[in-house]
């Protein structure tokens, strides 16, 4: 199943996405019940960013490629940190190119929604508190990431967490192909099974630090392969058994 945000004719709501359209679940503010089975065609609505999280917790380093790429060692656990929930960005916007950075990269994940309030968990119940997956771009600006010494900046810009189509849930996310283009070239091209630590210790390990709310985000970290991109570029990720998400980056 896959569950869409979307707007359409001036209002907001949530619904399934199938082959004939949008089959409507609820409308926001939720203040009447969608007592018929509603569908809009296709076209006739936009796609929002399937979730509105609390917050969205990344991992870096979490493919051994990528690790080499920056020439770092392996973590020995998960290497955790956050970006705000005014980096979300709905499929198909503007990603704003910050003035203060002149590097700014692309970093295609899979990115994991919870969908049940989640405190130490263990691994083997990890897979009871995961809503379904969805595309995450997390952009970065890798010169002020390497001027500050650490990440809160670089990783957080209003645009920076693009997010969607949809939330998949069914999906099995233990090894998809994981591919991302710029202008149509391909520049990330790996599979999630390539990931050091999977999705399960994943959100087991950042349960145990901190309690994870329904439609809260976890990035799980990005292939090799990232890189620059400039005003005018058209970004594509597709992630194999979910779908594509694109982004356009513009100028300040």
């Amino acid at each position: 199943m896959r569950l869409v945000r979307f707007t359409a004719d001036g209002c907001s709501g949530y619904g399934v996405h199938t082959d004939d359209g949008i089959q409507v679940m609820a409308w926001e503010p939720y203040d009447y019940l969608v007592d018929t089975v509603e569908v809009l065609p296709p076209g006739s609505a936009k796609l929002l960013s399937p979730v509105v999280p609390t917050k969205i917790i990344a991992i870096g380093l979490n493919y051994s490629d990528h690790a080499a790429e920056f020439d770092q060692e392996l973590p020995d656990e998960p290497l955790l940190f956050m970006k705000a929930s005014s980096t979300v960005l709905d499929p198909d916007g503007e990603v704003i190119y910050p003035p203060q950075s002149q590097r700014l990269d692309f970093e295609a994940e899979l990115a994991v929604v919870i969908g049940a309030q989640c405190h130490k968990v263990s691994v083997a119940e990890a897979g009871e508190y995961v809503l379904g997956y969805t595309c995450g771009l997390d952009m970065t600006a890798r010169d002020l990431q390497a001027k500050d010494g650490q990440w809160t900046r670089a990783k957080n810009f209003d645009t920076f967490c693009p997010l969607g189509p949809w939330v998949d849930t069914d999906v099995d996310p233990s090894d998809l192909a994981i591919r991302l283009t710029v202008n149509g070239e391909l520049r990330q091209d790996s599979r999630t099974s390539q990931m050091i630590f999977d999705v399960p210790r994943l959100v087991s390990f950042i349960s145990e630090v901190m309690t994870m709310y329904p439609g809260d985000v976890i990035m799980t970290g990005t292939p090799p392969g990232v890189g620059p991109v400039v005003a005018g570029d058209r970004v594509e990720m597709t992630i194999e058994g979910i779908g594509s998400l694109a982004c356009t980056i513009a100028a300040p």
